[in-house]
């Protein structure tokens, strides 16, 4: 059996580097030969070194056992293996075994606590968008089966397929923002698939809007501005802020446990400046003023505390509120404090308007800026979003939260710095 392989295909198969290990994703829209493009590959790190462990999964089993499982079989039987002779389909354990003593398991990625303990050669992920960073980190780790004396040229390798991800995610930031030396990323329209029946790909022309067809068909990362909070945010929104020690230092607060979330900013009339973050996991509001003191112990500058008005309110494990904790706390440090707080908070829309104002007005205007030091505060900007079709903002759930930890940080650092510019610049819609 021959296969006459697409240029995006070759590309995905063939490594162009000596490093030990090769991460590569192929991305593409509908038909473009992705899954096709894993599956053979597996196959032939599993007949080329003798022994090997793979490892293929997905999000969730449904989608390994109909698609990728599928893709496998189809394989086998076109190159002429023969079940029960040249390999054979373990149904208990979920894996293919090899003649040659190769294997390569099938599972989900739901609980990847679960394959903590495993050694493997390489990795196939289908869909690669929809797990978490968390577990392609985790795999990562688990690269290292012990090289066998007879697999010359071996390089260890996770690759994965996916359609385009809709906003930027993980896999934006690993292979389009700063990719390593040996991570690469293949993009493969629709459109270059000559093997799809005639007439395809304008049926879907016809079928999908040009956002929907530029991603889903021809390949393209997607608008990762749609539906998010912050909008018109640019990379002139950033700059390096040099901290005043003799200026009015604003603290701006959102309470919350894990994660607790201040900004520190510094003000003009019109402008504002955010420097630094403190967004620290299962802490207090004391142990937060410890944070702030050890990082700016000679501010001589007063410091004002703006944020949730929520936080005047008593609760129940302390007899002051957290206002009261925080000039209490701070002033015991020596600081010039005062508490501006409202007496109590807005519509959010109102905050969110408040901020994007700010952000860059009507005419153009931008009047606030971030240093790349708050890095969780960016992440909001960056990340947090409407859901779909409502005004309601997309929080993370517990389930998603526990999968993805980096999700606990949406929502709080943004509060935290909506609420300062609401109190001194508010709109009321």
């Amino acid at each position: 059996m021959k296969y006459h392989l697409l240029d995006a295909q070759r590309k995905f198969l063939e490594i162009p580097h000596d490093y030990s290990l090769d991460v590569a994703v192929y991305q593409g829209g509908y038909g473009s030969g992705k899954t096709f493009a894993g599956a053979l590959l597996g196959i032939l790190l599993a007949i080329k070194f003798p022994g090997i462990v793979g490892l293929v999964g997905a999000q969730t089993y449904t989608l390994v056992r109909d698609t990728t499982l599928k893709t496998y079989l189809e394989h086998l039987e076109n190159i002429g293996f023969k079940e029960g002779v040249d390999f054979k389909w373990v149904s208990a354990l979920q894996k293919l075994v090899f003649h040659n003593k190769s294997e390569i398991l099938f599972r989900h990625f739901d609980e990847p606590n679960k394959l903590k303990s495993l050694n493997l050669g390489f990795v196939e992920i289908e869909e690669m968008s929809d797990i978490p960073y968390d577990t392609f980190k985790m795999l990562l780790g688990r690269m290292r089966q012990r090289k066998k004396a007879n697999w010359h040229n071996f390089t260890y390798r996770i690759f994965g397929h996916t359609n385009p991800e809709v906003q930027k995610g993980w896999i934006y930031k690993t292979f389009y923002e700063n990719p390593a030396p040996n991570y690469r990323l293949i993009t493969a329209p629709t459109t270059q698939n000559i093997y799809l029946p005639e007439g395809f790909c304008d049926e879907l022309k016809k079928l999908y809007d040009k956002t929907y067809y530029d991603i889903f068909v021809m390949g393209n990362a997607g608008d990762y501005s749609t539906n998010l909070v912050v909008k018109d945010f640019t990379a002139d929104n950033i700059r390096e802020i040099q901290y005043q020690k003799d200026l009015p230092l604003h603290i701006s607060c959102d309470f919350n446990v894990d994660p607790m979330a201040w900004v520190l900013a510094h003000k003009t009339e019109d402008k504002v400046f955010y420097f630094d973050e403190l967004v620290l996991e299962n802490t207090t509001t004391s142990k937060t003023c410890d944070e702030f003191h050890e990082r700016y112990p000679d501010h001589k500058g007063k410091v004002i505390v703006n944020g949730d008005a929520s936080g005047d309110n008593r609760s129940c494990v302390s007899e002051y509120t957290n206002y009261v904790i925080i000039k209490k706390k701070l002033e015991a440090y020596g600081y010039d404090v005062e508490i501006n707080i409202k007496a109590f908070n807005p519509p959010i829309k109102n905050r969110i308007a408040a901020f994007n104002a700010k952000v860059r007005n009507a005419d153009g205007e931008i009047s606030l800026y971030i240093s790349p030091k708050c890095e969780k505060l960016l992440y909001n900007i960056y990340n947090l979003r409407y859901i779909e079709g409502s005004s309601k903002i997309d929080i993370p759930t517990y389930t998603q939260i526990k999968q993805t930890k980096e999700l606990k940080f949406l929502s709080h650092p943004f509060d935290a710095a909506s609420y300062l510019v609401d109190f001194y610049w508010p709109i009321v819609l």
